[in-house]
């Protein structure tokens, strides 16, 4: 499929290497031979494909993004495949500075601030925020069919039932905005004191911004408070930012249930250590519970 790919192109590569840490689609770098670096990306079926196409075509020219230099939507074989433009830079970490976190509330604001397009029909990226409660509660009893599998009978009651009460208590949604569902550090490319922007957009929805908060305070925000009050100051540069207290609860323990399913669903010895750490804070949601 690569050497396919490569063809449909009419790449002359000099190097090519594997990229960790893409769990949506097969991602290569590619240095050409003319010494441009540039991204190869295979999703994994053909809607992440079509997300993924018509979230480069909404964002264009709005948010900092790759360049698409091209495109194929593939045959039998291959759900499609694209050529992307490399944006300077490595994934953000906890060392960032808050200068850089307020950028990178600027740009999720930015990111938030777009709506469903009025003047075409979207067929890969859907507008869920019409029943947003019930897109939230289809997703937690999807993966729940394979979290039983892994946690005990009593705890996996447990997290159902505290799903049920905390569900009620979610605030009106924020919305119908773009969001990216896997806004994580991993997903925003910072170089030196400047964001260059974000990638990887096969999950992308139209729904409430209150759901696009979680992985980012997880793996970044909840690390250091000055970090939190430079991306707070970003975002609300933009737009209003909504109360985070309200729904973080919410979000982080679905986030952590969810979590669990998908290292089921991916390999259990394959994510063994992401599976731990969820199952982990899990625990603690369900003890503070009781």
């Amino acid at each position: 499929m690569l050497h396919q790919v490569i063809k449909q192109f009419g790449l002359e590569i000099d190097s090519l290497t594997e990229v960790e840490d893409s769990h949506s689609s097969t991602v290569y770098k590619c240095t050409l031979r003319k010494g441009q670096n540039v991204f190869l990306k295979i999703p994994y079926t053909k809607l992440k494909f079509q997300r993924e196409l018509e979230a480069y075509e909404i964002l264009k020219g709005r948010v900092s993004i790759p360049e698409m230099l091209d495109y194929w939507s593939g045959d039998d074989e291959c759900p499609g495949a694209f050529l992307l433009s490399e944006l300077k830079g490595k994934p953000l970490t906890v060392e960032d500075s808050p200068t850089v976190a307020f950028q990178v509330g600027v740009l999720q604001a930015q990111m938030h601030t777009i709506g469903p397009p009025t003047n075409r029909k979207l067929s890969g990226i859907q507008n869920e925020f019409t029943n947003w409660s019930d897109f939230v509660e289809q997703q937690f009893y999807s993966f729940a069919e394979d979290v039983k599998n892994v946690l005990d009978p009593q705890l996996y009651t447990q997290a159902i039932e505290k799903f049920e009460q905390m569900k009620h208590k979610l605030p009106s949604p924020d919305g119908p905005s773009f969001v990216h569902m896997d806004f994580r550090p991993a997903n925003i490319i910072v170089d030196g004191e400047q964001v260059s922007g974000m990638i990887d957009f096969e999950s992308v929805r139209f729904g409430s911004t209150e759901i696009d908060f979680t992985k980012l305070y997880r793996d970044f925000l909840s690390f250091d408070t000055a970090l939190y009050k430079a991306f707070h100051e970003g975002y609300n540069s933009i737009r209003p930012l909504i109360n985070l207290e309200t729904v973080l609860p919410f979000y982080q323990f679905i986030d952590a249930f969810n979590s669990i399913g998908w290292c089921k669903r991916r390999g259990i010895e394959k994510h063994a250590v992401f599976l731990e750490e969820n199952l982990a804070r899990l625990k603690e949601f369900i003890q503070q519970q009781n």
